[in-house]
Order: structure tokens, then sequence, then C-alpha cells
């Protein structure tokens, strides 16, 4: 297929990943059309948004071969995935960024917002000492994933705890250059972007979802995880995508399913409180991951999730909420394997 024949989100996606890569992970979703009809020299936030949420899943199918492995066997099936939401942890210290990289929310507030995202709700997790919150894509809101974007609260922790973790995310990064921060502020002031400034800008705010600081000290990776799972996960994998979530008609029926193909699911199936929002996950995949001594250590990465979505009666829209009681279940993927194990190479 020519430049001229393809949209502006194939043509985004193809540019950044090459066409490879590109296409087969195009080919992956179910995009919607109107998303697909927009072509041109101008590139609007929704392409933009959407292009860059194509290369987030493509970097997580690379880092979780479950979730690799049953997009393949979907598309045998010959269907495609519907992405339905992708899931972000961060710190948050009381008193301001976290090193060079803005708190909490505020990293990824700044790329959401310009791109038409707007906060859909708050969902307090006080379990695990972690406040999520929904960001919902105003101009599709039903078609462009959604984003899961949860902060973990240091200062509701001990003071042992505080300064471990001010030793591995203090030395966070910030990503994003001058020129990507141009492109955010353009598509925050209503403006479409030149093709070619938005494919430069690409790459760098796909870059923002990844580790921004050092290797963390085994000893302090130690030390967060007898306290918090959430944070031993931020220390090793940063603000990459915790899960992706696939919309299925039935996920009761797949669960079931999958678990009789032996594949790593979730015991149980989380449902809503209002009965319409039920999610279910792969446990997550085993990594390695540096520490800064020079030891790799295996660690709980990433994993792959399910949903259905029901009609609210009160819209006649589909439900698009979350649920505290089902993310809380959900979040428990990355810990059934998070402590390091004790081998080591050099």
């Amino acid at each position: 297929m020519s430049n001229e024949n393809m949209s502006t989100i194939e043509r985004l996606v193809m540019s950044t990943l090459g066409d490879i890569d590109g296409r087969r992970t195009l080919d992956m979703l179910d995009i919607a059309p109107a998303l697909l009809a927009e072509r041109g020299g101008q590139v609007s936030r929704a392409a933009f948004a959407m292009a860059m949420n194509v290369a987030l899943f493509q970097d997580l199918l690379v880092r979780v071969p479950s979730g690799h492995a049953y997009v393949a066997d979907a598309l045998a099936s010959g269907r495609r995935i519907v992405f339905d939401h992708g899931a972000l942890r961060s710190i948050r210290f009381p008193d301001g960024p976290t090193g060079y990289l803005p708190g909490g929310e505020d990293a990824f507030t700044r790329i959401f917002l310009p791109l038409g995202y707007e906060m859909a709700a708050i969902y307090p997790l006080e379990r695990l000492k972690m406040t999520g919150r929904a960001y919902r894509h105003i101009d599709h809101p039903d078609a462009i994933p959604q984003f899961f974007l949860s902060e973990l609260h240091v200062d509701r922790f001990d003071p042992e705890f505080s300064e471990a973790a001010r030793r591995v995310f203090g030395t966070s990064r910030d990503p994003l250059d001058d020129e990507a921060k141009a492109v955010l502020n353009r598509f925050a002031a209503g403006e479409a972007v030149a093709f070619d400034v938005a494919l430069a800008a690409l790459p760098t705010i796909v870059a923002a979802f990844d580790r921004q600081h050092s290797p963390p000290a085994f000893a302090d990776y130690q030390l967060l995880l007898s306290r918090s799972n959430e944070a031993a996960w931020i220390a090793t994998e940063g603000n990459a995508f915790n899960h992706a979530t696939d919309r299925v008609p039935d996920v009761a029926t797949l669960a079931q399913r999958l678990k009789d193909e032996d594949r790593p699911m979730k015991e149980r199936l989380e449902i809503s409180a209002s009965g319409r929002v039920r999610q279910t996950a792969f446990r997550a995949d085993s990594v390695m991951r540096p520490f800064a001594e020079g030891d790799t250590r295996q660690v709980s990465g990433s994993f792959f999730e399910f949903i259905s979505r029901d009609i609210d009666p009160e819209t006649g829209l589909i439900d698009l909420a979350f649920d505290t009681g089902n993310a809380t279940g959900i979040f428990a993927m990355t810990s059934a394997q998070e402590k390091a194990q004790e081998r080591t190479t050099r």
C-alpha cells in the first residue's frame, strides 16, 4: 500500500515501528473506521493518540510472551483485538517532582490532556496506598483506548520506605525534549500538527512510557518489596505499560477456555459493583532486569488483561467505567511472582 492510500495512523505507526512490525501490529487491532479515515498532511490529536497507543501495544507484546501468544491465537481464529485500555503506575512524593520527572500522574497528564484525554473518574486504592484515575478520550471515548493511571503515595509509608524510594526514583530523568513539548503544546492549543513534525515527536513521547530512573540497588528493591509489591514493580519496570486489555464479548467464557488450555490465568473473575464490567488477566510474565550492582535478576513483568463491558441502561452506551475492587484484584497479577530470585549473572 502506497503512502497516498494509507491513513494518518497507519503512516505514523509504520514510520515509527518499521513497515513490517508496524503493519503486523496494526493488523492485530480492530481500529474504528472513523479513526482510519484521516489522511493528509496534518495530524489530529486523535490520530496521534491512537498511533501512540498502537506503538505502546506493540511494546507490551514484545515484553509479554503470554499476551503475544494470546493475540496470535485470536488472529488465527479470525478475530482482531479491541484495545480497551492500558495501565500505568507512577510514584508520588509529597514534596514535588521525582528527580527530573514530574511527580505521579503529572508526568502523563502533560501528554494525555493535550492529546484529547480527560479524567473520567478517580478510584481510591486504599489497600495498596495508591490512587487510580481513568483518562478517556473526548473525541472517540469508546474507540481510542483509555488509560488507567495509578499513583503510589510515598507519604503513606514509613520513613525507611521513603528513603529507599528517594534513592531509587530520585534518579529519574525527563524523557520529553523541547520538540516533543512543543508538539504537545500545539495539540493543547487545538491545532493540528504537520505530519513530519508529529512523526518526529512520536518516538520521544512513546519513550515516556518506560523506566526513567537508574537500575535500583537490590537492597532498596527488597525494602520496597517488603512494604509494597507495586513499588517494587515500578522500581524495575518504571512507567511501562503494566498491562494492555482486550475487550471481549464474554470474558467468563474466555477465561474458562484459557484455563482449560492451561494458560497462566487469574483464578477469580473480577466483577464491578454495577455488574456491568467484568475482568480477568494472565499472571505477569517473568523478566530479567538489571540492578545497580551489575546483577541481573528475574522479577515480575507486565501482563495481558481481558474485559467485558455491558451497556449502561441509563445512557444506552457501553459502560466505560472501572471499579476499585476490580482494579485492586487485577493489580495482584504482578505480585504472584514478584520476589526476585537469587539467580544472578555478572
